[in-house]
């Protein structure tokens, strides 16, 4: 049971790279943007609101989180600024 245990796997190299040639990559690129589905205008700006209020949010959660250590410091210090 333990020479169970102690066989490891066998190691498999890593699949070579293929070089490509610059027009294929950039075809590539052509093909996979075709792919893409884009958001609409109106789902572009919902998307840019809901960002912006998030960061906003955050940007007070963390603000009020540093001013509650910064007082919790000073009383623990005696530190007055």
């Amino acid at each position: 049971m333990e020479n169970e245990k102690a066989k490891k796997k066998p190691v498999v190299a890593a699949p070579k790279k293929q070089k490509v040639s610059m027009g294929e990559y950039f075809r590539g690129i052509r093909t996979e943007m075709k792919k893409v589905v884009w958001p609409t205008k109106k789902e572009l700006g919902s998307y840019t609101i809901v960002v912006l209020f998030t960061c906003a949010f955050f940007a007070v959660g963390f603000w009020l989180i540093d001013l509650g250590v910064l007082s919790g410091l000073k009383a623990i210090l005696g530190i007055t600024l």
